[in-house]
């Protein structure tokens, strides 16, 4: 077994250690294209950046557009320009400490200690990220009511027009998530540039109902001793979806009759999210000490915990990062959920990006 104590530990060779197996699921999501790498992320805090940067204002050209002129020979030809606006990203920073006794033992045997310990902290790291993610996409649609004047009226088109809310439908089947739902939301909100999306996550309830329609098959992976495992991603109509029982969930009392207002049973809305290509942009850039092991020699006899730092870029496509509300330099998944802090990306005056373009809608259901 390898040894887990602060004397032996090397962070430097634990780090490419922790680096020298795929991360499968993250890896998935990158092929979803709904996650993708951003070059202006790397050139603001990782190329170019001092130390500490942990917020930036970085340019975001608009599409060239205009009607064609006729090109007669008689014609004189009047040239555009494309608004240049301003989008905020922002960098978000997590750390915790394991000691060896938080660690379970692989009960299947034959696998190295240190290997399940990479294995729990990659699953662990990617369900922290994963976390964060769902805040960042809560706070979006709670913009409805940041800015001013045209700003604002944009932002609430932004949150009305990617918002497919099923959960009043006449009948109990059109109340839940069907075979058209998918559909209808991101046309909904993008029109012809629906098939942009890419990527699914709901709750087991939400998943559930599709499995029970036949709508949803789960995929699976081999893992490096050749055995097959669940990789806890699915399909839905072409789309990857992650199910995850962190999303939003909005429990609605019951009503009593009274004159003029019709009894109702309590019921449950579930919030399913859909992501297209380029929608999240991600990128790790380190921490100074990612990993590092420190003993405490006065307790129960001695301990020796591992700690694990993450920091992460994140940027949201045709969305920006206002910082409004941030106690710290890095945001904390609460202050993410808030709608203040963001906005659509504006050329700094009255002017935003057209809400088609962004590759992000939700379905609000009751299953």
């Amino acid at each position: 077994m390898a040894k887990f104590d602060a004397k032996s530990f090397n962070e430097r060779a634990f780090g490419k250690y922790m680096s020298a197996i795929p991360n499968v699921k993250l890896n998935k999501l990158r092929e979803s294209r709904a996650i993708v790498s951003d070059q202006r992320l790397r050139d603001a805090f990782i190329t170019n950046s001092q130390t500490g940067t942990v917020y930036a204002v970085l340019p975001f050209f608009g599409l060239i557009g205009g009607d064609a002129l006729n090109y007669d020979g008689e014609t004189d030809l009047t040239s555009e320009r494309t608004d240049t606006f301003e989008q905020g990203v922002f960098v978000y920073g997590r750390m915790k400490g394991w000691t060896e006794a938080d660690f379970s033992y692989d009960v299947t045997g034959g696998v190295d200690f240190m290997a399940n310990v990479r294995n729990q902290i990659n699953r662990y790291w990617n369900e922290v990220d994963q976390g964060t993610l769902l805040a960042i996409l809560e706070g979006v649609f709670g913009m409805a009511a940041t800015g001013k004047g045209a700003i604002k009226a944009a932002n609430a088109e932004f949150v009305d027009k990617h918002t497919h809310d099923i959960s009043d439908g006449a009948t109990k089947e059109d109340q839940r998530v069907g075979a058209t739902s998918l559909n209808v939301a991101i046309q909904k909100a993008c029109g012809d540039n629906k098939q942009k999306f890419s990527l699914v996550i709901c709750h087991s309830t939400v998943a559930t109902n599709l499995e029970n329609l036949k709508l949803l098959a789960y995929l699976k992976y081999t893992d490096a001793e050749g055995i097959e495992r669940d990789l806890g991603l699915g399909m839905w109509n072409g789309r990857l979806v992650i199910v995850d029982d962190s999303m939003p969930v909005e429990v609605v009392p019951a009503v009593t009759a009274s004159e003029g207002v019709q009894a109702q049973d309590s019921y449950t809305k579930y919030t399913t999210y859909i992501l297209g290509e380029g929608a999240i942009g991600f990128e790790p850039v380190g921490a100074k000490v990612p990993y590092e092991m420190v003993r405490d020699a006065k307790t129960k006899g001695g301990e020796d915990t591992l700690i694990s730092r993450k920091r992460n870029a994140v940027s949201v496509a045709g969305i920006s990062y206002l910082k409004a509300s941030q106690k710290t330099n890095s945001p904390t998944d609460e202050e993410l959920k808030k709608g203040e802090n963001w906005a659509l990306v504006s050329n700094g005056d009255n002017k935003t990006i057209s809400h088609k373009a962004i590759p992000i809608a939700r379905i609000i259901s009751r299953g």
